[in-house]
């Protein structure tokens, strides 16, 4: 019997969905392999939950923040993109409607990033996140 991959989900929050010219990204304090590594918020979705709705809460959790959801950032295939053996991620745009972010769980840092060649890049990201933060540059950028 195979079983599923844990799905996660993950925002990458811009300044703007129109006019993007920075990411948020969250610097994990946990667990210890990962901590000290950048990361998109967000979480687990929970059994019978909708990922928009897990999403949602998950932001509201770790960084006090309600969003609006942009598009999905799509890897190409069905089940999201593949952040290990047992867990895979669906990634969307958002822009906070409600709150200023704030480092409440599991992360130490938050820092608004600028959509440069090379700034996100400079940042040690987990490194499942790596095709990400390259498909999030090209859909908020265009290019």
């Amino acid at each position: 019997m195979t079983i599923a991959p844990r799905l996660v989900v993950g925002a990458a929050v811009l300044d703007s969905l129109t006019e993007p010219r920075s990411l948020l990204c969250a610097r994990r304090s946990a667990p210890e392999s990962l901590a000290g590594l950048w990361e998109f918020p967000g979480g687990k979705v929970e059994p019978g939950e909708e990922p928009e709705a897990a999403l949602h809460r998950e932001l509201r959790e770790e960084l006090g923040i309600s969003v609006a959801l942009g598009p999905e950032v799509l890897s190409g295939a069905d089940h999201g993109w593949v952040l290990n053996k047992k867990a895979t991620m669906r990634v969307w745009l958002a822009e906070i409607s409600e709150g200023e972010p704030q480092a409440l769980e599991d992360h130490d840092e938050l820092r608004w990033v600028p959509l440069e060649e090379g700034a996100l890049h400079a940042l040690p990201w987990i490194p499942a996140d790596f095709p990400i933060v390259d498909a999030v540059l090209r859909r908020a950028t265009g290019s």
